[in-house]
């Protein structure tokens, strides 16, 4: 969990469900961008579940919140629709945004090695990074962004 206090927030734009493409340096106020491997595994269901569940409260702090991995839009939208997720999920398909942000990488699973998504949260005011949590474990974690969340208001 390190925090990178006053770093610049790296830019992209990426498709959303929203059928909009979401650029991040148009976003006025806070935002919320977790970074997860895959639509409908045990994992990143709840986590997103998690974070719609309070994504009004987010709301009233003036935070938006996306989801970011490289499945492709109809995957998105299937996710979204099947869950009622609140927010965007924006599709990363050419994994650009996850560079960037240091959150594609080395990964192993059952001894295999691999290239993937390293769950991460990125909490960005302002077009600054104002806290990041790296090799997120999904119980309470969003509850954890929002107390944070709230601290910094």
């Amino acid at each position: 969990m390190k925090n990178k206090k006053n770093k610049k927030a790296f830019n992209f734009k990426l498709n959303s469900t929203s059928n909009k493409v979401f650029e991040l340096s148009k976003v006025k106020n806070g935002l919320i961008i977790y970074f997860y491997p895959k639509d409908n595994t045990p994992g990143c269901t709840l986590e997103t579940k998690d974070f719609s569940k309070l994504y009004n409260k987010f709301k009233k702090l003036k935070y938006e919140v996306v989801g970011v991995s490289k499945d492709n839009m109809k995957s998105h939208l299937n996710f979204k629709k099947k869950y009622n997720v609140a927010f965007q999920l924006l599709s990363d398909e050419k994994i650009q945004a996850q560079k960037k942000y240091r959150v594609w990488g080395p990964k192993s699973f059952m001894g295999k090695k691999f290239m993937g998504t390293i769950r991460s949260t990125f909490v960005i005011n302002r077009g600054m990074i104002l806290k990041t949590w790296k090799n997120v474990r999904v119980k309470g974690h969003a509850e954890e962004v929002l107390n944070f969340v709230k601290s910094v208001k």
